[in-house]
């Protein structure tokens, strides 16, 4: 006789092995397959809704089976896979098979990560996760950091720590209306637009930011962000932060990491790393010349759910100091009594913006302990090498035009080999072209790329971090990329000839 209450939540022993077991044969079946799928069927949100159904929540449960049964039909059949080996649209990685399973495992669990006494294991295993990231990308030993939900919010707790150690007054008593300057913070034109919110969000405005100029390169203009600070200090003004990019999210561009950290010591300003998606490629012997300098940041973003395979969400903030974050974050309420044991432990809470936390870092944890560093290395090469692989396809190939290759991020454009058209309307006819490219290949499903806007090119951008993808999948792409920009390109001619 059991003595547990009975809920209409509860799931009996044999009913939830049987449905596991189900889930994961169809989990499995779908990883050994997805290469055959469409990468998304393109269904409108109107379609989903229908299928999706009851507008209104039901006033009464319905069996546990059909519930898992349904939506995981809705699911499967349904969703865009990110782990299809032709994805390369945004950067999103293909999930790791072990992060599925590291996932359940801790939602079986269910630790909050957010006080060491509630997470005794998580905590320690996040803090080790930490560790081995850091030095995955070859930092010293007495960095460490903190896991959160993905690019923006590593970069956003970095920004805070920041504005905690270089703010002018006394931030945490009298607010950012009584520091006494306008803190001021810079960054390059390529920035990704966590910059944007952030500026807006924690109360500076965008008038607060410095957009510096980029070079033919892509790379900051370091000699103008130089020339930026002295005439802001000259004005009254508080610079504290400069944000170089490893990795910008269009062309994949590494900024001279070395340039920046001269200047940022030159006039005490926090020197931040937005490494969220190329950082990892500083691991790899021959790609640790572009990141000289790295390691004189004093913070660094870094997603194991883009380079590092791991499900979404997994960022994490790296910060060379981490009693920053605690100067930032840390408050004791009287009703926060964790304990008194003697070994001193890390408390998450006071690392960042959350107080209850998921156990993010397993996932990330359990595919480093399976593949290792070198497999590592191994894997985000071979992205590297494809992406080369792709740029010299599309230079050979006479309707193709390959304009940058950095990282693992290629961009190129259609150009058909009849077009005689006068040059400022040959560049409109050839960006509305490949957009509406674009816009069909997406919803076509057999191929998912993005898009960056280079020097006025609308130009496709594939971002490999996928360790599925093969050269004959890289092969079937510039194919299908040919074949469906000739047929839209004999349409719209025609249609422009009309």
């Amino acid at each position: 006789m059991t003595s547990y209450r009975q809920t209409p939540i509860e799931i009996e022993k044999e009913e939830f092995r049987k449905l596991g077991y189900r889930l994961i044969d169809t989990i499995s079946e779908l990883f050994a397959t997805i290469d055959r799928r469409k990468i998304t069927t393109g269904l409108k949100p109107s379609r989903v809704r229908e299928l999706l159904g009851d507008s209104r929540l039901p006033d009464n449960g319905a069996p546990v089976a059909e519930v898992v049964n349904f939506i995981t039909e809705l699911l499967i059949n349904h969703s865009l896979y990110n782990g299809h080996p032709k994805f390369m649209g945004y950067v999103t990685s293909s999930p790791a098979p072990v992060g599925s399973l590291a996932d359940l495992l801790a939602a079986a669990i269910n630790a909050n990560v957010g006080a060491n006494m509630m997470s005794p294991v998580a905590t320690e295993v996040e803090k080790q996760a930490v560790r081995w990231l850091a030095d995955f990308i070859n930092l010293s030993e007495g960095w460490g950091g903190i896991f959160v939900s993905g690019g923006t919010m590593a970069n956003f707790t970095a920004f805070l720590a920041a504005r905690s150690a270089k703010s002018p007054g006394s931030l945490r008593e009298s607010g950012l209306l009584n520091v006494g300057s306008e803190m001021t913070i810079y960054c390059s034109k390529a920035t990704h637009a966590w910059m944007d919110k952030a500026a807006i969000l924690f109360g500076h405005g965008l008038d607060a930011i410095r957009y510096i100029p980029i070079e033919k390169d892509n790379r900051m203009n370091t000699n103008i962000l130089d020339q930026t600070i002295k005439k802001d200090i000259e004005s009254g003004k508080k610079p504290f932060f400069v944000n170089g990019n490893a990795g910008d999210v269009s062309t994949g561009v590494v900024d001279n990491m070395t340039a920046i950290a001269a200047i940022c010591k030159k006039y005490d300003l926090w020197f931040h790393i937005d490494g969220a998606y190329g950082i990892p490629a500083a691991a790899v012997p021959e790609f640790m010349p572009l990141f000289e300098g790295m390691s004189e940041a004093d913070s660094i973003a870094i997603d194991p759910h883009k380079w590092l395979y791991a499900p979404l969400e997994a960022g994490c903030t790296l910060i060379k100091n981490p009693q920053h974050l605690m100067n930032t974050f840390s408050l004791h309420p009287e009703y926060y009594h964790f304990g008194s044991d003697e070994e001193k432990s890390v408390n998450y809470y006071e690392f960042g913006l959350q107080n209850s936390r998921g156990f993010r870092g397993l996932k990330v944890w359990m595919a480093l302990k399976q593949v290792g560093r070198q497999g590592y290395i191994d894997m985000i090469r071979d992205d590297i090498n494809l992406s080369k692989y792709l740029f010299e396809l599309s230079d050979k190939h006479p309707e193709l035009e390959a304009v940058s290759q950095n990282l693992s991020i290629t961009t190129f454009r259609f150009t058909p080999v009849d077009l005689d058209l006068e040059e400022e309307e040959r560049k409109n006819y050839l960006n509305k072209l490949n957009e509406t490219l674009l816009d069909e290949l997406q919803a076509n499903g057999e191929v998912f790329l993005s898009n960056a806007v280079i020097s006025d090119k609308f130009c496709l951008r594939s971002c490999i971090v996928n360790f599925r993808t093969s050269k004959h999948d890289i092969e079937e792409i510039t194919d299908s990329v040919v074949s469906k920009g000739r047929e839209i390109h004999g349409k719209q001619f025609q249609e422009k000839m009309k």
